[in-house]
């Protein structure tokens, strides 16, 4: 299919808009190369009948087609209520200036396609550019809330505002990993992956809209059964119990994590996926933190065990109630800082877009795990041995800790220490790439996402794990950090 589009087809009748072809993605080099010529298999007729399947080959959020002509009306102007109140103070008093900055000083340069790993990886699709999505926003906007927008949008830039509109803008919200690389190359300072943000933020909060996997079994399980896993209080110190009896298991020290420690110097939380995905990360933090004599703690309370918050990604309410309750948690357990454990997003949620949201005695100090960890590693407490650690091993630098939060080197003198091997990936530190994972996408994988996402959304970032360890033999033992 013709790659060539403008932000106003998106309003024109179609079955597909953007089809991806066998051969159009980026090519993978050998031993990969079979992978070139893999499809993203077809979405199911009889299961999505009933859902809004127009603008590419997969669907993020499934939709359902309104039931008739006056329903699709009465959401095109909930759609225009909640755009409106995106660019008033008193609703948006968090993110209006710098989205006022970037919808109205974009010079349509397109520096920053060429950074977005989506748009370079399919086969360069003008529907997955930073600025196609923002662009759509910023017409609807001129056009439909500006005085006079409707007689400028003839000289600059034109599209119709009907339901297909608002439906393939809310798919095409979920084709953006939220990376923001776009943003760092903008020579104007334009921010596409946050108007990113608030077209999702806009369907959730005004429309109701958003993936059940961040939503109905994301946030909204997580403040009502503690976890976005759906751990409960009683399974988390369940799994705790089983990961402390494994490290003892694999490393002969006995290992005892600490539950709700009033006045502990660290509230340490971790992403409860972990707990059940990978174990080892949380015994290893627990083997380290006891080896060097912290004074830490775990909480047992619902939510302070889980420091996901899935709502950074598309609703300002549901970000701001998990971000309060891990503050509240923390303060009535009158510890002196809160450390994030191994998650990216979380980190910029609490100890960033928190900072404002958090006032008072809720605002504790924040800290990344990667801080705590090079304090340990340079102030001699534990012993390492470098040799143990012979082998390729690279980093990867995830977008929310180092891109949007700037924590760069304390990773990088910890393996530099204990990994000889290390060596780094091309680019790497601020512009590196997405994993492919971001914004949701690692939990999103309904329909055919999973599919879409591995070969169009993680392709990038398998190219540079390649790339870092090319010319190592293949059975030769690897590692990612």
């Amino acid at each position: 299919m013709n790659n060539q589009m403008k932000p106003s087809n998106l309003s024109k009748p179609s079955d597909c808009l953007c089809h991806i072809e066998p051969g159009e993605l980026s090519p993978l080099p050998a031993p990969y190369e079979d992978f070139n010529q893999v499809t993203i298999p077809p979405l199911n007729p009889e299961k999505v009948k009933h859902l809004e399947t127009s603008l590419d080959d997969t669907i993020a959020i499934g939709i359902p087609k309104p039931a008739n002509k006056e329903e699709e009306e009465a959401l095109v102007l909930r759609f225009l209520s909640g755009l409106k109140k995106l660019f008033e103070k008193e609703n948006n008093w968090t993110f209006l200036q710098p989205l006022m900055l970037s919808m109205e000083h974009c010079a349509k340069c397109q520096t920053c396609s060429n950074a977005c790993p989506v748009y370079e990886m399919s086969g360069r699709k003008d529907i997955y550019r930073p600025m196609f999505r923002a662009e759509v926003l910023r017409r609807i906007y001129k056009k439909y809330l500006k005085p006079g927008g409707k007689i400028t949008a003839k000289l600059t830039g034109d599209i119709d505002l009907n339901w297909t509109t608002i439906a393939r803008l809310a798919e095409l919200s979920y084709r953006c990993t939220l990376c923001r690389r776009c943003a760092t190359v903008c020579p104007i300072g334009v921010d596409n992956g946050l108007i990113t943000h608030e077209i999702r933020k806009l369907f959730s909060q005004e429309m109701g809209i958003a993936p059940k996997e961040l939503h109905d079994k994301g946030t909204v399980q997580h403040l009502r059964v503690g976890s976005s896993t759906g751990m409960n209080p009683l399974a988390a110190k369940d799994s705790v119990e089983f990961i402390q009896e494994e490290m003892e298991e694999i490393t002969g020290y006995k290992v005892e994590i600490p539950w709700d420690v009033e006045g502990a110097d660290i509230l340490l939380i971790h992403n409860a996926g972990e707990m059940l995905a990978w174990p080892e990360n949380v015994g290893a933090f627990a083997t380290i933190f006891q080896a060097a004599g912290l004074s830490w703690t775990l909480s047992s309370e619902a939510v302070g065990y889980d420091a996901v918050n899935y709502g950074l990604w598309y609703d300002d309410v549901q970000f701001s109630r998990v971000a309060v309750r891990h503050a509240d948690i923390a303060r009535r357990l009158k510890v002196k800082k809160i450390v994030m454990g191994e998650c990216g997003h979380a980190h910029k949620a609490l100890t960033v877009i928190a900072d404002r949201l958090l006032t008072g005695d809720l605002n504790l100090p924040r800290e990344s795990a990667m801080v705590t960890l090079e304090e340990i590693v340079r102030s001699g407490k534990l012993q390492f041995d470098p040799l143990r650690n012979d082998f390729p091993v690279t980093l990867h630098d995830p977008c929310n800790m180092v891109r949007s939060m700037g924590i760069v080197e304390p990773q990088r003198r910890i393996l530099r220490k204990i990994a000889p091997g290390f060596r780094e990936m091309t680019p790497h530190g601020v512009e590196n790439y997405c994993c492919g994972g971001g914004s949701g996408f690692a939990i999103m994988s309904g329909y055919n996402f999973a599919q879409w996402r591995n070969l169009v959304g993680s392709r990038k970032k398998f190219l540079q794990i390649l790339n870092a360890f090319e010319g190592e033999p293949r059975e030769a033992p690897k590692y990612v950090c």
